[in-house]
């Protein structure tokens, strides 16, 4: 019996939808039959296999799973033959920036447009900068939060902001704001004529209810805790001086990001293989593929407007913790541990905008829950970064 998922009501999904089954593609079937909702979905059953836009057995190798997480669709390469001048990367040594750079310099190359695109970090991993410059990225060391080596940077008319600061945010208090709201007053200051793309995240929403389908843009933001306030910090700091300077902006409020060597998907594999049990109380979640991330973080470029456009970037499906486990465990060949039960809310996004805007992604979560199986299972690179996605109380 294959895993069942759930979608919040859109036309977007009468069409195309990519989720878990022996095929790992459905799409939304018929009327909706009340016994094979999950429980509190307001979404329809998913039947009827459909080819998924990337299906492939398993990657093996790290230079499998880059070039993948940074290969662009036609739709990116046009947009970046259609945008004008160099791309920036402020902190671009994270978990998202590497392969969102690469795909930026690909896809310009594929559009025939001679651009720089240039990454910008400590780089504390002196190897990460070594490999940007392989791929012909240029890299600058820059410690964000001096103001004089900022304003060293060279400008550049396209800004995706990367920076920001969430584990041991409980205990950096100060440092938390300093870098998720004082920073981007300091980098509006110096790209006050360019187009900035910046990344907040779903947790400004707070928890919201699993039967009304995830929080939506026109929502207002409950924060919960010190990480979530300062991130609302940040999106008001970028709409203050969006207002004030004309700065055309986009902020994207993602929801979990995952690949193979981190992500939610990653969490509860490690978790079942390890024997430790699952916490159930953040019943549910979603997820985007990596490289769908940076393919709509490169598409927002023609989103930009002042103020900003706020927009919610995840994918369609709205999974469950206890059947996505379950799922995994029967591909890891181990039984998951649980505890404790689901609560009625979870941290959920609705993503019908972008998907509208952007597209569906091209991984579904059935998809990318056979890719991660398979790398834990052989034991692949992992980044040592959990997301920590059942926290409830923003204790991060």
């Amino acid at each position: 019996m294959s895993t069942k998922y759930f979608l919040p009501d859109s036309d977007l999904f009468g069409k195309r939808f990519l989720a878990a089954g022996p095929a790992w593609g459905y799409a939304l079937g018929g009327a909706p039959n009340p016994s094979e909702f999950n429980q509190g979905s307001r979404g329809r059953s998913l039947v009827k296999p459909v080819p998924v836009s990337i299906e492939m057995k398993a990657i093996l190798t790290i230079e499998q799973l880059e070039e993948l997480l940074s290969e662009p669709a036609k739709p990116v390469v046009e947009s970046m033959r259609r945008l004008a001048g160099d791309i920036i990367l402020l902190g671009v040594g994270g978990k998202i920036g590497p392969s969102l750079a690469r795909m930026a310099r690909r896809a310009s190359d594929l559009a025939g447009v001679a651009r720089r695109v240039i990454g910008v970090s400590r780089f504390s991993d002196s190897n990460e900068e070594d490999r940007l410059r392989a791929h012909g990225i240029e890299t600058f060391r820059c410690d964000l939060l001096d103001e004089a080596a900022v304003a060293r940077l060279p400008m550049v008319p396209n800004v995706i902001y990367l920076a920001g600061l969430k584990f041991g945010s409980t205990d950096q208090a100060a440092g938390t704001w300093a870098m998720n709201a004082y920073l981007p007053g300091v980098v509006c200051r110096k790209y006050r004529s360019s187009r900035i793309v910046a990344f907040s995240t779903g947790a400004v929403y707070g928890l919201t209810t699993v039967a009304g389908g995830g929080s939506r843009e026109t929502d207002s933001p409950q924060p919960v805790g010190e990480y979530a306030m300062s991130c609302l910090g940040r999106e008001r700091m970028f709409e203050y001086f969006s207002r004030a300077w004309n700065i055309p902006t986009v902020l994207i409020r993602l929801f979990y990001a995952c690949e193979l060597r981190y992500g939610v998907l990653v969490d509860l594999a490690r978790k079942i293989v390890a024997g430790e049990p699952i916490d159930l109380a953040m019943g549910y979640f979603n997820i985007i593929w990596q490289g769908d991330n940076n393919a709509m973080t490169l598409l927002a470029f023609e989103q930009v407007t002042s103020p900003p456009f706020v927009i919610n970037v995840t994918g369609p499906e709205i999974l469950s913790v206890r059947e996505v486990s379950e799922t995994m465990g029967r591909l890891l060949g181990k039984r998951p541990l649980f505890r404790g039960t689901e609560l009625e809310t979870s941290c959920l996004g609705r993503a019908s905008k972008a998907h509208k805007l952007f597209g569906l992604p091209r991984v579904s979560a059935g998809q990318l829950m056979e890719w991660v199986a398979d790398w834990v299972k052989r034991g692949g690179e992992n980044l040592g970064k959990p997301t920590h996605f059942e926290v409830r109380d923003g204790r991060y």
